[in-house]
């Protein structure tokens, strides 16, 4: 089953990238198996799928001890500074950073670990309240104080949008990272040496998300079934 649904998802993110006249291999996706066994996740990795999501530490340490080491892992959750240096040990990406504090945690770790961590800023598009990220009208500000520290890769941003039911409502939100993206590619915040990342869209709406600009689409539920 996880893998006739890798398959139907694989075909629909090619279908959204031609039809908005982009190539299908410029869009990554990141399985996320929060709260999934490991078993799921081995089938999955079985199917072809190199790339996961985790969004708890403890979890995410757990499984990764336990599974092959060519999988990359990128950290979805809200991260706390006292699991950052477990954080540079576990993941390839921390798709999260939305605070300086976390930032620099994330920089002295990986400096300790002589490694250069790829990260991601998370923004609060919608400005919602119970939801994390820096609020757009201060994002070149953050991203200014970033580039001084040498040991983060800042690779490009990543929302979570207000959920609505209707896909649509979603693409005005996209749309504005996109924007975003552009304006601090012209200010030279993202690091030079690979394509700038997007990571936005998920099971409800990624097709929509990838027609307007996304790179990485972070699907769970359609990959592996609801969650308990």
């Amino acid at each position: 089953m996880i893998c006739e649904n890798l398959e139907k998802i694989r075909k629909k993110i090619a279908h959204a990238a031609r039809k908005s006249g982009r190539a299908p291999e410029e869009i990554k996706l990141l399985a996320v198996s929060k709260r999934m066994d490991t078993s799921k996740i081995e089938e999955a990795y079985k199917c072809g799928q190199l790339l996961f999501g985790e969004n708890f530490i403890q979890e995410a340490r757990e499984k990764i001890s336990r599974l092959d080491n060519s999988i990359s892992w990128h950290f979805t959750g809200h991260l706390q500074s006292n699991k950052a240096k477990t954080a540079v040990q576990l993941f390839q990406m921390i798709e999260t950073v939305d605070r300086l504090k976390i930032a620099q945690a994330l920089n002295r770790h990986a400096a300790g670990y002589d490694k250069s961590l790829d990260i991601l800023v998370q923004i609060n598009i919608g400005r919602e309240e119970q939801k994390s990220g820096v609020d757009p009208q201060n994002v070149e500000q953050f991203m200014s104080k970033l580039g001084t520290l040498h040991n983060l890769n800042i690779r490009g941003l990543m929302i979570m949008p207000p959920f609505s039911p209707d896909p649509e409502k979603t693409r005005p939100y996209f749309r504005a990272l996109k924007n975003l993206a552009d304006q601090c590619q012209v200010q030279g915040y993202f690091a030079e040496d690979s394509p700038i990342v997007l990571s936005m869209g998920m099971t409800n709406d990624y097709t929509i998300a990838i027609e307007e600009g996304a790179t990485l689409v972070r699907i769970g539920t359609a990959i592996f079934g609801k969650r308990t």
